[in-house]
């Protein structure tokens, strides 16, 4: 076993113990993002809307182009399989089809497809509130003949530069290295390495520092904020720290 792999084992056993803090976020975002809305069409569009919005720098005329297209017909938003047409024609109902059709919607690409596909996932693999799912016909579970794609951003590139600085890490050769050794859902696990990434780093672009970060904690809008669950947190954090032992 090589030092990467050691690495990767020990950050994926902390990932897997730890998945109750970043479930909570993510339903919370969730709950806002779907709730509001009776009608399945207006749930869609919203969580496009919120997903297409969390890039550092939206291109926005590309965007505003595929959601003209999407508000056109949203009779077809109402299924898994009506909305996937609506993007790409006559596709079988998988997660990695969902992906690959998004990723080359205008103004979206890789990160913000995977954080949508992955969304849909969580919205309906039964780990979540059962009024938060959308459509009936959604796979609950990611087929061994499926796929699914880490969102990596900033937050989690900086990571693996942490690891292994002497290499140009991207989302392909980051999704490709964790594809070597976890498959399918186990790499859905790895999505709450973006959680932890982003409460232990201080700094941008190539200065950052790994340390508690708990002013970043508490911008995070759905993060809890009871004193001892912070500390807790602060703790886990820590030790997250700890397993990357990386200088910077």
């Amino acid at each position: 076993m090589n030092i990467m792999e050691e690495k990767l084992n020990e950050i994926f056993s902390f990932l897997k113990g730890n998945r109750s803090y970043n479930k909570i976020v993510q339903e919370n975002f969730y709950d806002a993002a779907i709730t509001p809305y009776e009608k399945t069409e207006d749930k869609v569009v919203n969580l496009l809307y919120d997903i297409a919005n969390t890039q550092s720098q939206p291109k926005i005329d590309k965007l505003s182009s595929f959601f003209k297209q999407i508000h056109k017909k949203p009779d077809e938003l109402l299924t898994f399989k009506g909305f996937l047409n609506r993007i790409s024609e006559n596709k079988e109902l998988t997660y990695r089809n969902l992906f690959e059709s998004l990723r080359i919607q205008s103004g979206w690409g890789n990160k913000t497809a995977a954080l949508f596909t992955k969304t849909i996932f969580h919205l309906h693999n039964g780990n979540y509130r059962n009024d938060l799912k959308i459509w009936t016909d959604t796979p609950k579970n990611i087929e061994e003949s499926d796929d699914f794609y880490l969102p990596v951003d900033a937050v989690i590139i900086a990571i693996f530069k942490g690891i292994e600085p002497n290499r140009s890490w991207n989302f392909d050769n980051i999704t490709k290295k964790i594809k070597e050794f976890y498959k399918h859902e186990e790499i859905e696990v790895w999505d709450d390495l973006w959680f932890w990434g982003f409460i232990t780093q201080k700094g941008s672009g190539e200065n950052r520092v790994f340390e508690w970060n708990e002013n970043k904690y508490w911008m995070m809008k759905e993060s809890e904020k009871n004193p001892n669950r912070i500390k807790e947190i602060k703790l886990k954090a820590n030790r997250f720290i700890e397993i990357l032992n990386v200088n910077q």
